[in-house]
């Protein structure tokens, strides 16, 4: 016999008064009721209740049974409207891991915006660029740039990741601005360290057209910010993700270089693990993302 429904039956006699109203009230017999009494009274090895003709009296250990049960039962009526709750109202702490760059730039912004929409919601925000390994070890939501490697995951796509050209006004206006990707040759190309593509830049054009140019420059780094900083400071074209630059380029301090150009795009997606009832906390966020960084969503 499940021990909590023992408990709500023995509540129920004691609340009704006898055998007979806890069975009407529960849609059972008499004696199925009278039977999961003495089941319990056997399991603890005492009498719960003095049995008369006419009613039924609390013995010590029964009127302590009963104050335990009412706070046991009201435990788990409690975890179940706390349970309910999740599932209706966004409320608690999301966990979010993406890559470092995107997420110190675009997401951030954007999970701003959610936070002021969806006050019971607390973000802990993890910076990974191996965010597919962090979401398989635990983490709720993650965002991934590339390909998913784990069919098991639910991977729901994103806009593709563009990289883009750009430079400061004083640097085309000293070097020239190039009218086609094999003219980047005779630029100062800033590189990216330790990306396999930093000395040949892969770019795809108008129609289609594809052009793989090598490159060469006086500046490099392994971060991509410092090359912006570089690029802002006239040293020459940096190519880089788009919300990386949409702000220096807003500002005047860097301008479009071969804006029909562009770094062959990268799939991103929003991955988690499946789950039959995910938490309202988890839909109004997947939502959100989708609705603000997917293939129809704002521009960066």
């Amino acid at each position: 016999m499940d021990k909590l429904a023992g408990m709500e039956m023995f509540v129920r006699v004691v609340d009704g008064g006898s055998f007979a109203a806890a069975a009407e009230l529960s849609g059972v017999s008499a004696t199925m009721v009278a039977k999961q009494v003495r089941a319990i009274e056997d399991r603890l090895g005492a009498q719960l209740l003095h049995r008369t003709t006419r009613r039924h009296q609390l013995t010590e250990v029964g009127r302590l049974y009963l104050e335990r049960c009412r706070l046991a039962l009201a435990s788990v009526a409690q975890a179940e409207a706390s349970a309910l709750e999740l599932q209706h109202s966004p409320s608690g702490t999301l966990r979010l891991v993406a890559p470092v760059g995107f997420g110190s730039r675009a997401l951030t912004a954007a999970l701003a915006a959610y936070l002021l929409s969806h006050p019971r919601v607390t973000v802990d925000l993890t910076l990974d660029d191996r965010s597919e390994d962090r979401v398989r070890q635990g983490i709720e939501l993650g965002i991934v740039i590339g390909d998913v490697r784990d069919k098991t995951l639910v991977a729901r796509p994103l806009r593709p990741y563009r990289r883009i050209l750009a430079a400061a006004p004083s640097y085309l206006a000293e070097h020239g601005r190039p009218a086609h990707p094999r003219e980047l040759g005779a630029h100062s190309c800033l590189g990216l360290k330790y990306w396999r593509h930093h000395d040949r830049w892969h770019l795809l054009g108008p129609g289609g057209e594809a052009c793989e140019v090598p490159v060469a420059g006086r500046f490099a780094a392994n971060q991509g910010d410092a090359l912006r900083e570089a690029a802002i400071a006239g040293v020459g074209i940096v190519l880089q993700p788009e919300d990386s630059l949409t702000a220096a380029m807003a500002a005047g301090w860097l301008v479009p270089v071969l804006p029909e150009w562009a770094f062959k795009t990268t799939p991103m997606h929003l991955v988690y693990a499946p789950d039959r009832r995910p938490t309202a906390k988890l839909r109004s966020a997947i939502d959100f993302l989708v609705a603000h960084f997917g293939l129809t969503g704002p521009a960066p």
